[in-house]
C-alpha cells in the first residue's frame, strides 16, 4: 500500500504537466482574473462530493476503478445491435466513428489596441464609456430636468450638471462595487461605508439631485417600441466598443452571469426591506471568450411584455433560449468559432443551423431542460447495465456526436466542433484520471474557466439597485464594462508598472472619476 501511494504521488507532477499541455491546446490563458480567492474549482456536471473521493493511498477496489493513463482509456461500451438498426433507421445517427480535423481557426485574439504603459484606469474605462458618450448624457440629462420642471414645477436647487459632475457621479455609483455597500449614500454618512475623501468632492445633496434626472435617453421617440429605449443606445455603443477593443479566442461560451442580490446585504437587512425589493424585469445573457473572461457580447432580455420578444409570446422555454443564443451569436458567423452552451441551449436544431453559419457548438444536454427533438431515444434513457467510471457511448450524425458519459451519473453531450475519436481526460485532485472523450474535457475546461469569473468578478457588480429597469440594466452594464477594462489592463503592459489587483483597479477608477488622480489605491 505505501508503494502504491508513493507511486501516486510520483505521477501527481507529470499528471499536472499533461493537463498544462492540454489546457494549452484546449486554448486556456493564463489567469487574468486579479487577486486570488475562493472559487469553486469545480464543473457543474459531475460530482466533487468531498464522501466520495478516495484518498492518496487507494484502496484496491479504488485501483481496479482508476482508469490507465491517457492515451489508453477504455473503448466506448459496446452497444446492442438491434438498438443500431433502431437509431440508424431512425434519424440517421450512426455508432461509426470518424476522425474529423477541428474548425480551423487562424484569428489571433487579445486587445486590438496597444496602451502605453502611463495608462490610468479611467483610460481603460473610456475604451468603452469615452467622453462623447459621457457628454450625450449630459445633454439627456439636462434635457429631462428642463421638461420635468416645466411640467411639476420649477426646482430652484438644480443647477446643470456638467462632464466633470457626470464622471463624479458615476465614479460614485462604481464605488458601490468594491465597498460593497448597497446605498451610494452611504458616503456621506458617518457609518462603516463613509469616505471623507471622496465625500468632499460632491455634496449628497448634489448628487441626489442629479440621481433624480439622470438619463441616457430622456424621451421616447414616436418610432421606439423597445421596453428598454431609455437605455437601448447606451447597449449598442457599448457593444461596438467590445467589438473595437477585443478580438476573441476561438473558444467562447453562452450563459447567465451571476447578478444576484448581494449576499452580504441579504444576510442584513430586514424582512420588511426584502418584502420592498422587486424581483428583476429582465434576465442578462453574455457571449464570452472563455480563454480571458472578456465578454464580447450582451444580450437583455424583458422578463414582461407583449411584443415578440416577450415571455407571453415565448412559453417555451427552449425556443425562448434559443433566440437568445441566435442574438448573441448573430456578429460570430463565418469565423469558425466554438460556441460552449448550456442545457437550456443546447439542440440539434440550433447546432445544426449554427453549423451553415460557420459556428460550431459543444453543450451539455438534459432530457428535461433541452430540446431533445431529433436525437436517438435510446441515447437519452440510462443503460440497463451500469457503466464504469469513465466509459461511454457516442452516436454520430454528419459532424455531429451525441456523447452519453458516465462518472457517478450519465451526463450527455453535443457537438459538432471535436472529433468523437480523440481521448481526453479529466484530472480530479483524489480520484485521478477519468477517461473521456476530447468534447467532454474541453466542456469541462472552459466551463471552469467561466466558474472562476463568476467567482470572482460577480463581487465588483455595482451594488446600487435602483427601481427602475433601465437603471437596472445600466449599472450592470457600466459593471462589465469595468470588468472588461480590468482584463485589457491585465494584459498591458500597464500591468507590470503597477500591478493593481481588481479591488484596486477598481479604488483607482473612482478617484480618477472623482478627480483625484494624485491619490494611489491602498495596498
Amino acid at each position: 500500500m505505501a508503494e502504491g501511494g508513493g507511486g501516486a504521488r510520483r505521477r501527481a507532477p507529470a499528471l499536472l504537466e499533461a493537463a498544462r499541455a492540454r489546457y494549452e491546446s484546449l486554448h486556456i490563458s493564463d489567469d487574468v482574473f486579479g487577486e486570488s480567492g475562493p472559487d469553486s474549482g469545480g464543473n457543474p456536471f459531475y460530482s466533487t462530493s468531498a464522501a466520495s473521493h478516495s484518498s492518496s493511498a487507494a484502496s484496491s477496489d479504488d485501483e481496479r476503478e482508476r482508469p490507465a493513463p491517457p492515451g489508453t482509456a477504455p473503448p466506448p461500451q459496446a452497444a446492442d445491435p438491434l438498438e443500431l438498426e433502431e437509431d440508424e433507421a431512425g434519424g440517421g445517427w450512426s455508432a461509426l466513428l470518424r476522425d474529423r480535423p477541428p474548425p480551423c481557426f487562424e484569428d489571433t485574439g487579445g486587445p486590438t489596441r496597444k496602451m502605453p504603459p502611463s495608462a490610468s484606469a479611467v483610460d481603460f474605462f473610456q475604451l468603452f464609456v469615452p467622453d462623447n458618450v459621457l457628454k450625450n448624457m449630459v445633454v439627456q440629462t439636462n434635457m429631462y430636468a428642463r421638461k420635468f420642471q416645466e411640467r411639476f414645477g420649477s426646482d430652484g436647487a438644480w443647477v446643470e450638471v456638467t462632464l466633470a459632475e457626470m464622471k463624479a457621479f458615476l465614479g460614485y455609483v462604481i464605488s458601490t462595487s468594491v465597498s460593497h455597500c448597497e446605498s451610494v449614500l452611504s458616503i456621506w454618512s458617518g457609518g462603516f461605508y463613509s469616505n471623507r475623501s471622496l465625500a468632499l468632492v460632491m455634496s449628497q445633496a448634489r448628487f441626489e439631485k442629479i440621481l433624480k434626472y439622470f438619463h441616457v435617453v430622456a424621451f421616447r421617440s414616436s418610432q421606439t417600441t423597445h421596453g428598454l429605449y431609455k437605455v437601448q443606445p447606451f447597449l449598442d455603443s457599448l457593444q461596438s466598443s467590445f467589438d473595437a477593443a477585443f478580438r476573441p479566442s476561438q473558444t467562447q461560451v453562452l450563459h447567465e452571469p451571476l447578478i444576484d442580490e448581494d449576499p452580504v446585504f441579504i444576510a442584513t437587512c430586514t424582512e420588511r426591506e426584502l418584502r420592498k425589493r422587486k424581483k428583476r424585469k429582465f434576465s442578462l445573457w453574455v457571449r464570452q471568450c472563455s480563454s480571458t473572461g472578456f465578454i464580447i457580447q450582451i444580450y437583455v432580455h424583458l422578463k414582461e411584455g407583449g411584443g415578440p420578444d416577450g415571455l407571453d409570446a415565448l412559453k417555451n422555454k427552449p425556443q425562448l433560449h434559443g433566440m437568445v443564443a441566435r442574438s448573441l451569436c448573430r456578429n460570430a458567423a463565418g469565423k469558425n468559432y466554438i460556441i460552449f452552451t448550456g442545457p437550456s441551449i443546447t439542440s440539434l436544431t440550433l447546432f445544426e443551423e449554427f453549423e451553415k453559419q460557420g459556428i460550431y457548438c459543444c453543450g451539455l444536454l438534459s432530457s428535461r431542460k433541452s430540446d431533445c427533438t431529433g436525437l436517438p431515444p435510446s441515447m437519452l434513457t440510462n443503460p440497463a447495465t451500469p457503466l464504469a467510471r469513465g466509459q461511454y457511448q457516442i452516436r454520430t450524425k454528419g459532424n455531429m456526436s451525441l456523447i452519453c458519459w458516465y462518472n457517478k451519473g450519465h451526463f450527455r453531450f453535443l457537438t459538432n466542433a471535436y472529433s468523437p475519436v480523440q481521448q481526453g481526460v479529466i484530472i480530479k485532485r483524489r480520484s485521478g484520471e477519468i477517461p473521456c472523450p476530447l468534447a467532454v474535457e474541453a466542456f469541462a475546461a472552459h466551463l471552469s474557466y467561466i466558474c472562476r469569473y463568476d467567482d470572482k468578478y460577480s463581487r465588483y457588480f455595482i451594488s446600487h439597485k435602483p427601481n427602475k429597469t433601465w437603471q437596472q440594466v445600466f449599472w450592470f452594464a457600466i459593471s462589465i464594462a469595468v470588468n472588461n477594462a480590468y482584463i485589457l489592463y491585465k494584459m498591458s503592459d500597464a500591468y507590470h508598472v503597477k500591478r493593481y489587483s481588481r479591488a484596486q483597479f477598481g479604488e483607482r477608477l473612482v478617484r480618477e472619476l472623482l478627480g483625484l488622480e494624485d491619490a494611489s489605491p491602498a495596498h
